[in-house]
């Protein structure tokens, strides 16, 4: 269970998928080649989110080992080789959490956010993390990506023609 559950922490902060994305993917979703994962969101609506380097990784390191039942589809399993829940996927990360001593609860949504808040600073561009994580509103995006002031007046700080002014001045 160990490759699963690495799989499927890369994923929630790799890709930035829901919980409940993540537990409906199933096998051919997942387009190694490519780079890609097919992913059906909100409202029954489809997107395609890249996979970083490390998904790929902890994917292909979980294939060969993933038990899975007759006819079962699921990319991740259970013991009985059924889909595994939204449920048993947040038990798990805190079960993870606990055993690398995290002083801290551990959510999927807060490495969803985190994928979020880390896309937003370091390309800026709330259109396309708003598309990343299949949100209809960009409201909602905005929620998500809500950056400390410390980095923001860094930014100010390297890019503003009177900040640097100011910072000669002293």
């Amino acid at each position: 269970m160990h490759l699963r559950d690495q799989a499927i922490i890369e994923l929630l902060y790799g890709s930035g998928l829901r919980v409940s994305e993540v537990a409906q993917l199933d096998c051919q979703h997942i387009l190694l080649a490519e780079g890609w994962v097919d992913v059906l969101g909100k409202g029954g609506k489809q997107r395609q989110v890249p996979l970083g380097q490390q998904s790929s990784l902890a994917i292909a390191r979980y294939l060969p080992v993933r038990q899975a039942a007759a006819g079962e589809c699921a990319l991740f399993t259970n013991r009985r080789g059924t889909r595994i829940s939204t449920r048993q996927i947040q038990n798990r990360l805190n079960q993870w959490a606990l055993e690398h001593q995290s002083d801290r609860h551990l959510s999927p949504h807060m490495l969803r956010h985190s994928y979020a808040s880390h896309l937003l600073q370091n390309a800026g561009n709330i259109r396309a993390v708003q598309e990343l994580l299949g949100h209809s509103s960009l409201s909602t995006t905005q929620q998500y990506t809500k950056l400390d002031f410390d980095h923001l007046a860094d930014i100010y700080d390297h890019t503003h023609p009177r900040a640097k002014r100011k910072q000669k001045d002293d």
